[in-house]
């Protein structure tokens, strides 16, 4: 538990702000937003783990200091604003004004930019599924006789790219014709910036002949992946929380210090080499993102419930980790 020890005291801290804001009524309301942050986050923390697994103990430490700080108040507080200024066209003054002055108004601007939200963090996600799915050079096989195929279809340069773009042309010709040109536009921010990032990466991986400075930049563009990654997860539950509460102050409570479990979870797996132990959690993880990604794209046009969304992740881990298990026993690990 000691890896939890900060998680705790973040929860406690929390429950404390949220009863000197509005009483009880916010300790209740922010417990609940934690539970949904940490349920719809199981898989983030397994594909967490294994990019922080590849990262030096500076950058460890980062992600779990200026990476909280980034997670709590810029991804559950600063990015919905942006995105909100971006779709509606309001200053991001007048967006913050709105969030802490009126935040009924600031709630329905919210939902406003669903479509937006949706397709950028939708199209982000279904790069980061898509990039695992057709990796040729992928030893491990969870579902052997498909993810074969699907790993040999790799073969083909930038086949993620002419699947995402052909997906993103398809939804917008299913969108209203007000949002057709600002989902389009959001959808391939999400998409050319995960191959900006993904590029960076690849760029700076490592072989054994890399400098302390293309150390030090690998670090870098791994950890920004990291914020993108849970940036695209937040959207999904700051969408969902707007349903439990109009109260911003509230939301960032509870979904930061959820955000803050699924962090210890990270670094928990990976001091205890949990990926390693159990092979094919992260191919579960993989799954719950392709399926996150697709109920993200579809909410564009119709709302999925939250509860639907962290049951298909946490069912994708379990079936994982029992097949790991499994696993372990026929090959007597």
């Amino acid at each position: 538990m000691r890896d939890f020890h900060f998680s705790n005291i973040c929860t406690i801290i929390g429950l404390i702000l949220a009863y000197m804001w509005i009483g009880w009524d916010g300790v209740f309301i922010a417990a609940i937003l934690i539970l949904m942050e940490v349920s719809l986050s199981f898989d983030n923390a397994v594909v967490n783990a294994t990019i922080l697994k590849t990262m030096s103990e500076k950058w460890r430490k980062r992600f779990m200091t200026w990476g909280i700080l980034i997670a709590v108040f810029g991804m559950r507080l600063v990015f919905p604003v942006l995105l909100v200024s971006f779709a509606t066209g309001l200053s991001m003054y007048d967006v913050s004004h709105l969030a802490f002055k009126d935040p009924d108004e600031y709630s329905k601007h919210v939902l406003g930019a669903n479509v937006e939200i949706s397709l950028f963090g939708g199209m982000f996600l279904l790069m980061v599924f898509m990039h695992f799915i057709f990796d040729e050079s992928k030893e491990v096989h969870w579902i052997g006789f498909l993810e074969r195929r699907l790993s040999a279809a790799g073969r083909l340069k930038s086949l993620e790219v002419i699947i995402a773009i052909t997906i993103l042309l398809v939804m917008q010709a299913l969108l209203p014709e007000q949002s057709k040109l600002s989902g389009l536009t959001s959808g391939l921010v999400g998409v050319v910036l995960y191959i900006t990032i993904n590029s960076i990466m690849s760029l700076f991986s490592v072989d054994g002949h890399q400098t302390n400075k293309s150390l030090g930049v690998s670090g870098f563009v791994g950890f920004m992946y990291l914020q993108l990654l849970d940036a695209s997860f937040s959207l999904d539950g700051v969408i969902g929380a707007f349903a439990i509460s109009k109260d911003v102050v509230i939301i960032m409570i509870g979904l930061g210090v959820g955000a803050i479990f699924v962090r210890s979870m990270t670094i928990y797996m990976v001091k205890r080499k949990t990926l390693d132990e159990y092979v094919f959690l992260e191919h579960g993880a993989h799954y719950g993102i392709g399926a996150l990604a697709l109920i993200m794209l579809a909410n564009s046009m119709h709302h999925i419930s939250e509860v639907i969304t962290g049951l298909i992740g946490l069912v994708c881990i379990l079936l994982s980790w029992w097949s790991s298990v499994k696993f372990n026993k026929i090959n007597n690990k």
